[in-house]
């Protein structure tokens, strides 16, 4: 949990005049910025192959450290995982679809294209020149048997058709790929699901009925400790407005008292129990539930947690303890992340 987790179609435009071919009509599908488009997406799915074998090789090393008591806990977050990198892959070829006028999600089927292309070319070419050397051989033959005085004059030679433009001929068949695969990312896109408006309008049901407003919290990767910072003071239980690095010293320093409470829910793999707690104290690392529950068994309260599809109560029986509020965002542009609220009618 945290803050940011970095991450994104058209018809095919117009081709500038300044790169037509002066000796055959302009197409616009052969210029050098559509092939740089279709060299971009192609880059970008290249990109999301690698970032899902490196997923599934994270999520084995996660499912086989689980013990039997986060068993569970490891197998939905491996799941919420995958569902993430897919939706933000989705949207990325979505967005460069959008910016390029044109692309999708047919890159490995574009790269072979292109390999069958260019041996179509060469054997093309091959071809031409075989029956360009097979024609002056016969010329030669019959000019060893042929008198020219008794002869009658040879028949014009007709004028060789034009030239194909076989670059032409293969950048129009690349550029008809991405527009198929560009019109097949749009259909797809459209039958997915708003995750992220879904969660915006649960988070504006949920502060609407309680009568409150998202306060902003910088996504600095401290988010989590600047909302209960920020949430401690509004509510009176902090007579002055601690910071992150204060809040964050707090929930380790609780941790380290209370090891046996915590260190059998963390997946610490290489690290130790030492290192952790130095990291909550000392860097940008996310902090997440372990964290509130710790904060909220510090100070005695109970923390809410706004998130899609319900919310979640922190510490503390019902009734019992000041309530505090954050809102979580899991599908935020900037990735997972944490607000503080506050009163509409305490707003100036």
């Amino acid at each position: 949990m945290g803050d940011a987790e970095q991450t994104p179609p058209a018809t095919a435009t117009a081709a500038d005049p300044a790169t037509a071919d002066t000796n055959t009509n302009t197409n616009p599908e052969s210029t050098p910025e559509n092939a740089q488009k279709t060299e971009d997406l192609e880059a970008m799915l290249a990109r999301h192959r690698k970032e899902l074998r490196d997923l599934q090789s994270r999520v084995t090393q996660k499912k086989k450290g689980a013990t039997k008591k986060t068993r569970r806990r490891v197998n939905e977050e491996c799941g919420e995982m995958e569902r993430e990198l897919r939706e933000r892959h989705a949207a990325e070829v979505a967005g460069v679809v959008a910016a390029a006028g044109g692309g999708g999600g047919g890159g490995s089927k574009m790269e072979e294209e292109v390999v069958v292309l260019d041996s179509e070319e060469e054997e093309e070419e091959g071809e031409e020149k075989e029956g360009q050397d097979k024609t002056e051989d016969d010329v030669a033959a019959k000019l060893e048997k042929t008198s020219i005085a008794n002869d009658p004059p040879p028949p014009p030679q007709q004028q060789p058709g034009k030239k194909r433009n076989r670059q032409k001929e293969r950048l129009a068949r690349r550029q008809a790929e991405v527009e198929a695969a560009s019109l097949q990312a749009q259909e797809e896109a459209a039958k997915m699901t708003d995750h992220v408006a879904l969660e915006g309008a649960y988070i504006a049901r949920v502060l609407q009925r309680e009568g409150l407003e998202e306060v902003d919290i910088r996504a600095d990767g401290h988010c989590l400790f600047s909302a209960i910072g920020d949430q401690l003071h509004r509510q009176g239980v902090t007579e002055r407005l601690l910071d992150y690095k204060e809040v964050r010293e707090v929930a380790a320093d609780y941790m380290g008292a209370h090891r046996e409470d915590f260190e059998p829910f963390l997946e610490l793999e290489s690290k130790s129990w030492e290192e952790y707690l130095q990291e909550i104290r000392e860097t940008s690392v996310w902090g997440g539930e372990l964290e509130l529950v710790a904060l909220a068994r510090r100070y005695g309260v109970r923390i809410t947690v706004v998130k899609e599809p319900r919310d979640e109560v922190i510490g503390g029986g019902e009734g019992e303890g000041v309530m505090l509020w954050v809102v979580y965002h899991k599908g935020s542009n900037s990735g997972r992340h944490y607000n503080s609220v506050r009163r509409i009618e305490a707003v100036v």
